[in-house]
């Protein structure tokens, strides 16, 4: 995303303003994803939110929450995006809507925690499990495909992965319940 500077911009407010909305694009994209249903209608949405941030940039402080300030942005857009656009499959009313971006903003908060304990708990693999985990996650055309490449029959790689996952799903919950005793 490209944005062009107004010439009485001082350049370290626009490198302020670039950095944030970088380091938070990803979990923008998911708050929209979540709130729209479609990827290339959040797509759509942050691009607008993004422009509107800029715009509206002289009224965020320094130093506050600037996830907080560009989510509010972003359901607003979202909103706007639901209300004029006759291509949306999902319509919410607003108390609705407002529910979701709540939900959301308290999921994006423990995002990085999920991550960081998901990472760990894939270390404690045995590295072919830990392979097949990561392969399934890849585009390769879907399990039946996958399953094919490794001459594994299908069934048998769902049970394995279904596996996987409950087992790295226990492991990231205790691993989170442990940092919070």
């Amino acid at each position: 995303m490209q944005f062009i500077l107004p010439t009485q911009e001082p350049a370290s407010r626009h490198d302020e303003f670039v950095t944030l909305l970088t380091s938070s694009h990803l979990k923008l994209l998911g708050y929209l994803r979540a709130l729209l249903g479609r990827w290339h209608d959040a797509q759509d949405v942050l691009q607008r939110a993004s422009l509107v941030m800029w715009k509206k940039f002289d009224t965020f402080q320094s130093g506050t929450d600037f996830m907080a300030w560009a989510t509010t942005i972003c359901f607003y857009e979202a909103k706007l995006f639901q209300r004029t656009s006759a291509r949306s499959p999902l319509y919410f009313d607003d108390d609705l809507l407002s529910l979701l971006a709540e939900e959301r903003l308290t999921d994006l908060s423990q995002h990085e925690q999920r991550l960081t304990a998901l990472e760990g708990c894939l270390t404690k693999l045995r590295e072919e499990d830990r392979r097949l985990v990561l392969a399934a996650c890849q585009d390769h055309g879907g399990i039946t495909a996958l399953a094919a490449q490794l001459n594994r029959a299908p069934a048998t790689l769902y049970n394995k992965l279904t596996q996987l996952r409950r087992l790295l799903a226990d492991c990231v919950i205790t691993s989170i319940q442990k940092n919070y005793a």
